[in-house]
C-alpha cells in the first residue's frame, strides 16, 4: 500500500521529562469492566521486599494497545537478529503463581502467615 502523497506529514515535537525513565520490572495488565480501556501497571519488584511498587500506570485504547503490541515485537524482532535470542528465565508454571504466589492467605482460623513461618508454636 502506498502512502497518500496528498497527504501532509505530521510533525511531532517529543518533549521529555525531567526524569524520563523509571524502571519497571514487571507489568500487570487489565481491562475496565466496559473493555474500553487496556491498563498496564508497570511495577518495580525488589528481591526481600514483599510490595510490588506501581512505577507507572498507562491506559490505552484496545486499538491502541494492538499498535503498540505491534510495534514492541518488531523492536524484539530487530534486537534478536541484532544480538541474539532472548533467554527467558524459568519461572512458576502459570501467571496466577507469578502474580500470586507470595500473596500471604489467611489459614482455617482467619490468622495470616508468612510463607517461612513455621508450624512449631515452641516460641509461645
Amino acid at each position: 500500500m502506498q502512502p497518500n502523497k496528498n497527504r501532509k506529514q505530521r510533525q511531532l515535537r517529543i518533549e521529555m521529562p525531567k526524569d524520563p525513565a523509571s524502571y519497571a520490572n514487571a507489568v500487570m495488565i487489565s481491562n475496565t469492566s466496559s473493555n474500553s480501556e487496556i491498563i498496564f501497571d508497570f511495577m518495580q519488584i525488589m528481591p526481600n521486599d514483599p510490595r510490588a511498587r506501581v512505577q507507572n500506570r498507562i491506559v490505552m485504547t484496545p486499538t491502541h494497545a494492538k499498535m503498540f503490541l505491534n510495534a514492541l515485537k518488531q523492536n524484539l524482532d530487530r534486537f534478536e537478529a541484532k544480538y541474539g535470542e532472548i533467554e527467558l528465565p524459568k519461572g512458576p508454571p502459570t501467571l496466577a503463581d507469578q502474580l500470586f504466589g507470595g500473596v500471604a492467605t489467611p489459614d482455617a482460623d482467619g490468622n495470616i502467615r508468612a510463607d517461612d513461618e513455621s508450624d512449631d508454636d515452641d516460641d509461645e
